[in-house]
């Protein structure tokens, strides 16, 4: 017996915003209504974070990708025909946790980033002269991000690195900052293998050599360039773990991560932790603000 797979229905930006109003408008606006609303395509439907929550709006069917690209659109389509900013507006509906995390995911990238550095800065993160000029360096420089290397340019910034660290008395910044700040991923990665082949590790050096948020800056910048889904799966991890959950942390990490490398993220939380990303989120989470991460991480 044969069975005819019916496509989803698909809809516009204007068509989502519409909804959006009449679900603001209702005489009874409720956080997981509008999150249905804003996330009912996302990854083709809805996940329930419980067996016990029923839906009861036929929103939830996939019509719309509500990604990346399309939330600008929406949110323009909603200030046209209303006058009025989507991403305000949903801040006087949601609460705690689960506001926080949607007007975060609403933000278009370059916004979000300007976000969560303004964020950091404001509770006082970066300290440290060394630090913050690292953080303007790799913030303002431009960098090639594809994926070839030039060798013979790596050896000589990992000879740099050890000049200006390990060989000498203290500690010369300005270097470190340079390479980490105008060198690419794939181009770091490949110093930090043939440092270790040279001197021993980059990691070990830059722990011995600098101290502080500028150390931790240098670190990140290194773990990412190595295996950022097996970091960001360590600051997720250390998110969670102990009494009580670093939901900044949390947020920040699932948000700004869904649509990029997720699957490679939980991934390495299961290699590492032997336990899924979306059970820890689970258990360590609640209500709307966990459905809607567990959205955004997906099966």
């Amino acid at each position: 017996m044969s069975s005819v797979t019916v496509p989803p229905t698909l809809t516009t930006p204007r068509d989502d915003a519409i909804k959006l109003y009449k679900a603001f408008k209702a005489e009874v606006s409720d956080q997981y209504h509008l999150l249905g609303l804003l996330m009912h395509a996302y990854q083709g439907s809805w996940i329930f974070a419980s067996a016990d929550i029923v839906p009861s709006f036929t929103t939830f069917e996939a019509s719309t990708h509500m990604d990346a690209t399309q939330r600008p659109l929406i949110k323009h389509e909603y200030r046209a025909m209303y006058s009025e900013e989507l991403v305000k507006r949903l801040a006087s509906e949601l609460k705690g946790d689960t506001e926080r995390a949607v007007l975060l995911w609403m933000y278009d990238p370059a916004e979000r980033d300007a976000t969560v550095v303004r964020q950091a800065l404001s509770g006082n993160v970066i300290d440290l002269r060394a630090a913050t000029e690292l953080l303007l360096a790799y913030l303002t420089k431009q960098r090639y991000e594809g994926l070839e290397v030039d060798r013979m340019m790596a050896e000589k910034d990992a000879k740099s690195l050890y000049k200006a660290g390990e060989k000498r008395l203290g500690t010369d910044e300005k270097t470190f900052i340079n390479i980490f700040s105008e060198r690419s991923r794939a181009h770091l990665a490949v110093v930090t293998t043939i440092y270790r082949d040279m001197y021993g590790s980059l990691k070990k050096a830059i722990k011995s050599e600098t101290s502080a948020n500028f150390e931790f800056g240098l670190l990140t910048i290194l773990r990412c360039a190595q295996n950022p889904a097996k970091y960001f799966a360590k600051v997720l991890y250390k998110s969670m773990k102990g009494l009580g959950t670093d939901d900044t942390t949390l947020t920040r990490v699932v948000v700004t991560r869904a649509e990029i490398d997720m699957q490679y993220i939980k991934a390495e939380y299961q290699k590492k932790y032997r336990k899924s990303l979306r059970d820890a989120i689970h258990s360590e989470t609640s209500g709307n603000y966990k459905t809607f991460l567990l959205n955004l991480v997906g099966h």
